[in-house]
This record gives C-alpha cells, sequence and structure tokens, in this order.
C-alpha cells in the first residue's frame, strides 16, 4: 500500500474535458499514511454552471461568482501535486480535465496513477455498481458531502486504502501505479472571425467581458457566442 500519494478528484459542468470546465478541486496530499495538506477550491467558469449539474453538486453560480480562474488555480494545483502519485475513482477522467488546462496555459502534467475503479472492477465483479457511492456504502465509508471535490477526494483515499488491505496481497498488480495515459486533442485557438463577433456581441448587449482574448480557444469561443444569443451573460 502507498504510504505517500494525492488523492483527487474535481467537479465539471460537463462530460468533456475539451468542451466543458472544471468548477471544482479538491485533494488531499497524504504522507506516511496520514493527511499532511489539503487543496480545496472552486474556479469560476467562462460560462454558467448548467442547472443539471448544479443538481448533481449542488455548486451554483452564486457559490463561485467571486472564486480564481483556471488561469491562478491550475498552477497551484500542479505546484501541490509536486512528483507524487496520483489516486482517483475513474482517475483518467479527472487526470484529462486537469492535463488540458495545465496544457492549455503552457504547463506540462505528466503522472503515474492509481484508478480504484480499476481495482474494484476486479475484485468485485459481484456488485451490481462500481461507483464510488456504491463501493463507499459497501464498505460503509461515510461520505458526507457526495459529489463535491474534497469529501470525494477524501472517500476515494479511503477506498484505497480498505481495498489495499483486503485485496493487495492477492492481487498486487492491481496496486501498482502505471503512467496515467489519456487521448486528450487540444481545441485550437479562437479564429479572428469568432473574436470580431464576439466582441461586437459584447458591445451591442452592453456586457463585461471576463474572459482572456489570449487563451480562448475555438470551442469556448463558441459557446461564449451561443451562451449570449442565448440570453446568458459572459
Amino acid at each position: 500500500m502507498l504510504k505517500s500519494y494525492i488523492a483527487f478528484d474535481i467537479e465539471t459542468t460537463g462530460l468533456s474535458p475539451e468542451e466543458n470546465e472544471i468548477i471544482e478541486i479538491g485533494a488531499l496530499k497524504v504522507r506516511d499514511g496520514k493527511v499532511q495538506e489539503r487543496f480545496m477550491e472552486f474556479i469560476k467558469p467562462k460560462l454558467s454552471i448548467p442547472a443539471n449539474i448544479t443538481g448533481i453538486t449542488g455548486i451554483t453560480n452564486e457559490m463561485v461568482e467571486n472564486a480564481r480562474c483556471r488561469e491562478e488555480v491550475i498552477p497551484d494545483f500542479l505546484h501541490f501535486c509536486e512528483q507524487d502519485i496520483l489516486i482517483g475513482h475513474n482517475v483518467l477522467f479527472d487526470y484529462s480535465f486537469v492535463r488540458i488546462s495545465a496544457e492549455s496555459l503552457g504547463h506540462t502534467f505528466e503522472k503515474d496513477g492509481i484508478d480504484t475503479l480499476k481495482i474494484a472492477r476486479t475484485v468485485h465483479r459481484d456488485l451490481p455498481s462500481r461507483s464510488l457511492g456504491e463501493l463507499c456504502e459497501h464498505y460503509r465509508i461515510n461520505n458526507s458531502a457526495a459529489h463535491r471535490a474534497y469529501h470525494d477526494a477524501l472517500a476515494t483515499a479511503k477506498l484505497y486504502q480498505t481495498m489495499a488491505h483486503y485485496f493487495e496481497e492477492k492481487e498486487p498488480h492491481l496496486f501498482e501505479p502505471s503512467p496515467l495515459v489519456c487521448a486528450v486533442k487540444k481545441s485550437p485557438p479562437a479564429t479572428k472571425k469568432q473574436m470580431d463577433f464576439l466582441m461586437r456581441l459584447i458591445k451591442q448587449k452592453g456586457l463585461k467581458q471576463t474572459f482572456n482574448p489570449d487563451t480562448l480557444t475555438r470551442n469556448e469561443a463558441s459557446r461564449l457566442i451561443d451562451s449570449i444569443l442565448s440570453g446568458q451573460a459572459v
């Protein structure tokens, strides 16, 4: 069982790391089996949080209104991770979001990790679901705020330790870190045509510009334009 690692989880506005945004990061740094440091922070998205995401996570637009932007939060999280092994439940999902955000800001994020979902799919074939919630219920792990990043990260750390206790001796290979590899396509920068149209819309609607035009991607510009045309603020 690893004694030092980072367990982490994120909340996002959707399922696509190319199209959607991170709105919360939660992580705990474990040293010698004990939590040494915590990372808990909202990220202010460029677009409003969809109602269905608020329904799942409980995170509202008001809660992230005064949060820092990803340009500030992501570098701090990368620094927090140092050279540690990452542990997550369906870790590639969370990792891909952080990686594409990091790369869009000119940073690298190449990590080894352990996926508790992958472990559970092997050692718990008998369970109808291997979701974090179902596994926490199975092992009676208390998660007081499911679908909030830090609490899910803490539950994942407890799940990892519990499964390692029961199964690592029988299935040692499942608990070995491996390189995290995800096929992430970086969205190209917004086109001049998109930016010109976007700036005209902002001026016509009397809106405040809250994005950085130098880092805006083609997908983000398209979503911003759609958001304004549908009556949402930037």
